[in-house]
C-alpha cells in the first residue's frame, strides 16, 4: 500500500471573477481570520485596513494579511 503525501493547496483567488469582489474579499477575510485563530480585533482591524483606500488598497491589504495561505491571479 503506498501512502501519498499531499501538501495542501493553497487558495486561489481569480481578481477578475466573481470572487475579486470588494465585498467577498472581505467576507473571506474573516473566515480566514477566524480559521487562523486571530480575535476579533485583528480581524476589525484588517478590515478598517482594507477598506482605508481604494480597490488597489483592498487587494494589497488582502494579501499582506492572507498571502501565506492565498494567491491572488488577475
Amino acid at each position: 500500500m503506498a501512502i501519498i503525501n499531499k501538501t495542501p493547496r493553497r487558495l486561489v483567488i481569480d481578481l477578475t471573477g466573481p470572487h475579486g469582489n470588494a465585498y467577498y474579499l472581505l467576507g473571506l477575510a474573516s473566515n480566514l481570520g477566524k480559521q487562523m485563530g486571530l480575535s476579533k480585533d485583528e480581524i476589525e482591524e484588517i478590515h478598517s485596513k482594507m477598506t482605508s483606500g481604494d480597490y488597489e488598497n483592498l487587494i494589497e491589504e488582502f494579501d499582506k494579511a492572507f498571502g501565506s495561505v492565498c494567491d491572488l491571479e488577475r
